[in-house]
């Protein structure tokens, strides 16, 4: 996204959790493309990884950021702001992207 400084984006959010960039998710036409994965105390709740689409906003990595350090998926609800950004992941492997991206998240 032209404008977008992506780089910021990863920064900020590797200030509160751990990131992982990948050339491709199989969804290209919905990037930016986060995934949040709950923390163990998270899934143990029933949380299940969060997929957000269209992520193009800067605002958006400040209230991903502030989700994660309320609890994240599992334990703290979904800011209504980033009910916006959530998509459905893809549910077949799409050509070219490894199985090992795919569990990471």
């Amino acid at each position: 996204m032209p404008g977008l400084d992506h780089n910021e984006q990863v920064r900020r959010l590797a200030e509160v959790a751990d990131v992982r960039v990948t050339d491709c998710l199989g969804v290209c036409e919905q990037a930016n493309v986060v995934v949040v994965r709950p923390s163990p105390a998270g899934r143990a709740a029933g949380g299940r990884p969060v997929w957000l689409g269209l992520v193009n906003q800067a605002d958006a990595a400040d209230d991903i950021a502030e989700w994660v350090c309320a609890g994240g998926p599992g334990l703290a609800e979904i800011p209504v702001i980033l009910t916006l950004y959530v998509m459905s992941p893809p549910r077949r492997k799409m050509a070219g992207v490894e199985k090992d991206v795919i569990r990471l998240f």
